[in-house]
């Protein structure tokens, strides 16, 4: 009684309880589509709603797979690295006999979703690692899911873990083909006449790459630059992750100093793009404060420190490896000049 009565203290508010009403009303909507008339990975990642993320898509896929269309499902901790996951697409592509759902739990962006017919879904798992659980749900749509259905699970997850297993003919009949994904354009997005006069102008005058910074060159230091009210005007996709990045420590340790420097590179990048998160990795473990990487004799010379980019609208990745070379280098100096407090403005 009581577990129920904590359950529904969201309610007694009126902003939970309009909060309660409005997800309820996106999943009656969703629930009306998939499935019977489309996959409902698809339909999460064309909507791109932060809301419909993490554990409440976790909720989606039991409700409308599992309770509704009883799809079967089949789960596994990966055996192995899957690198590359959006090579497996044109295979389960060519399933058309069922529909097909993959749910990989990534370790640090949490429940991601995909149709595993559609590279582009499948490219925002990113790396999929060793021992993370992977869950795959077969069926078809409002028919009743078979023996089949589960066969394809058992198979898909076959295939991600890098076997090669036969696959049956009747795998490769059916209507359950994959749809060309078209986002829609966010509801400011700028007049195709606009956007074609801007790139034109663009063409004259955009500044070239910034080539990595002179150890006597003074930065331009100033307050946190401010592109909260940019980020919103952007579409939110799903959220997806870069391959990693790896930097080799060219300073003959990685101190202090190059601590410093990428704290300040890593600042002033996500003060430009407050919406992306810089994760940071050593020898497989993440790094969750930078700081820890100070350590006499741990991090030497020749030693690769590595670091992926996390968000919807990824951006210049390749300018923060340059400057993330360099900080690790006897260079960082360059990223130490300027009052203490204020961010650099580098991107």
């Amino acid at each position: 009684m009581s577990k129920d009565i904590t359950n529904l203290e969201v309610l007694s508010t009126r902003a939970g309880f309009n909060s309660a009403v409005r997800h309820m009303n996106k999943t009656i909507k969703i629930a009306a589509d998939a499935g019977a008339k489309e996959n409902l990975a698809d339909i999460l990642f064309k909507l791109g709603d932060e809301d419909l993320s993490g554990e409440r898509s976790a909720m989606l896929l039991r409700m409308l797979l599992v309770d509704k269309l009883q799809y079967k499902v089949v789960s596994a901790n990966l055996a192995s690295i899957v690198a590359e996951p959006a090579s497996l697409a044109p295979e389960f592509a060519k399933w058309t006999a069922v529909d097909l759902v993959a749910a990989y739990h990534h370790p640090d962006l949490g429940l991601l979703v995909a149709n595993p017919k559609i590279p582009e879904e499948l490219a925002n798992f990113g790396s999929m690692r060793k021992r993370e659980l992977l869950v795959i749900y077969a069926g078809k749509g409002a028919d009743s899911a078979d023996d089949l259905c589960f066969k394809a699970a058992s198979l898909a997850v076959l295939l991600f873990e890098g076997a090669k297993p036969k696959i049956p003919d009747e795998m490769y009949k059916g209507k359950f083909t994959a749809k060309r994904l078209e986002k829609p354009a966010p509801k400011n997005a700028v007049p195709e006449r606009r956007k074609a006069a801007a790139s034109a102008s663009a063409k004259t005058s955009s500044p070239k790459p910034a080539a990595p910074v002179k150890p006597n060159e003074s930065l331009r230091a100033a307050a946190p630059v401010v592109t909260v009210a940019a980020a919103s005007a952007v579409s939110k996709g799903p959220v997806r992750m870069t391959p990693m990045y790896s930097v080799a420590v060219t300073n003959e340790l990685f101190h202090n100093g190059n601590v410093e420097a990428w704290k300040r590179i890593i600042a002033s990048y996500n003060a430009k793009y407050p919406e992306l998160q810089v994760y940071i990795y050593y020898e497989g473990e993440r790094i969750m404060d930078i700081n820890s990487l100070f350590k006499w004799g741990k991090v030497k010379h020749g030693s690769a420190i590595q670091f992926a980019v996390a968000g919807s609208e990824i951006k210049d990745v390749a300018k923060l490896q340059r400057y993330l070379v360099q900080g690790a280098s006897h260079q960082f100096e360059a990223f130490l000049r300027g009052p203490v407090n204020n961010v650099l403005r580098l991107f």
